[in-house]
């Protein structure tokens, strides 16, 4: 049997089972769960944020107890189990690779085979005798749920939508109600999403300002170090604005943007962005641009805004991913092409007095 280390600060004792000893987890969340989640919202070691694949016990679970499935990111882990206060059931970890359940579903790693080999792993036939399992219901893009049953013998059935509707949900009967199978994308959501994608994005603003640097040096006409300095602030100016609009306008002001795909609500938050820098230097007679460079900075801006936004198809339900996968395959090109043309604006304007 494949089990989960007891070492793992928040079990908090043992269930025996047909199988032997059971990791029993608590539902009480402490201080250091609450901070290691705010950790991870600004990007800090989010990919290893994560617990032990394998069968845990919530309370005191016997063979008549449900089996709920969840992915081994601590953050999923730590919502289902304490939703659980109250309950007692068999929790199964899929190796999600420090994942949620919606994203690595997607990407396959929440899928059918995982799920077989961790049944057979933990050796769940003799841990349970009904044979029935409980998954997420945003699972669902990554199970086929009768080639489950058929190379297990377990009925996939597929609970609500959110961790804290699990205790009515168990309470029903194993019924979910009409709102148990909705979600939506509230601001509330898509705020708290915003750090880690404007840290994840310094580091293009850096490279951006780098690249910038050295071509301002190399090809403006004006002296070297002078026109490296304009060049990163071009770089800078642009690259952050470009973060402002995808990372930040995009998600805060979804619903009102134009259009379905995420990368043209997310060039529509660059251009808003672009008309508010104009407009601002313009008041404030800072930054005398020509055209060649007005240009450059809507070209810079709304492209990689356009890219930025695109990062939040895979935190929302609002998309499928062939759909992604089919927006990408349009949209990425245009970016690139646009991107490089306004780099290529910026290099000419400087030839241009």
């Amino acid at each position: 049997m494949d089990r989960p280390s007891f070492d793992q600060p928040f079990v908090i004792g043992l269930v025996t089972s047909a199988t032997g000893d059971v990791p029993a987890v608590s539902t009480q969340l402490e201080l250091t769960d609450y901070l290691g989640s705010l950790k991870v919202r600004f990007s800090i070691g989010r990919m290893k944020y994560t617990v032990d694949p394998g069968l845990y016990a919530v309370g005191h679970p016997d063979k008549d107890s449900p089996v709920l499935v969840t992915g081994n990111y601590k953050m999923s882990f730590d919502h289902v189990r304490r939703a659980l206060s109250h309950h007692d059931v068999w929790l199964l970890v899929l190796d999600s690779k420090g994942v949620n359940v919606w994203c690595a579903a997607g990407k396959g790693a929440f899928g059918t085979n995982e799920l077989v080999a961790r049944i057979n792993l933990v050796e769940l036939r003799k841990v349970v005798d009904h044979k029935k399992i409980i998954l997420p219901q945003l699972s669902g893009p990554g199970i086929a749920g009768y080639i489950v049953k058929q190379l297990t013998g377990f009925r996939v059935i597929y609970g609500p939508v959110e961790a804290r509707d699990i205790p009515t949900f168990l309470d029903n009967g194993l019924r979910a109600t009409s709102e148990m199978r909705q979600k939506d994308f509230p601001i509330t959501e898509r705020v708290v999403l915003m750090p880690v994608e404007v840290i994840q994005s310094i580091k293009y603003v850096l490279l951006v300002a780098a690249l910038c640097f050295l071509a301002g040096g190399l090809f403006h006409k004006a002296n070297f170090w002078v026109s490296a300095v304009a060049g990163a602030q071009f770089g800078f100016y642009a690259s952050m604005c470009a973060v402002v609009g995808g990372a930040m306008l995009t998600p805060l002001l979804l619903p009102w943007l134009p259009g379905k795909a995420f990368s043209m609500k997310g060039m529509a938050a660059g251009f808003l962005v672009f008309v508010v820098l104009i407009a601002g230097w313009s008041i404030a007679k800072h930054h005398q641009l020509n055209f060649i460079q007005v240009l450059a900075y809507l070209l810079i801006i709304c492209s990689g805004s356009s890219f930025a936004g695109m990062n939040f198809t895979g935190c929302s339900t609002y998309t499928s991913l062939s759909g992604v996968k089919k927006e990408m395959r349009i949209a990425v090109p245009i970016q690139i092409v646009t991107a490089v043309l306004g780099f290529g604006a910026w290099v000419g304007s400087g030839f241009i007095s």
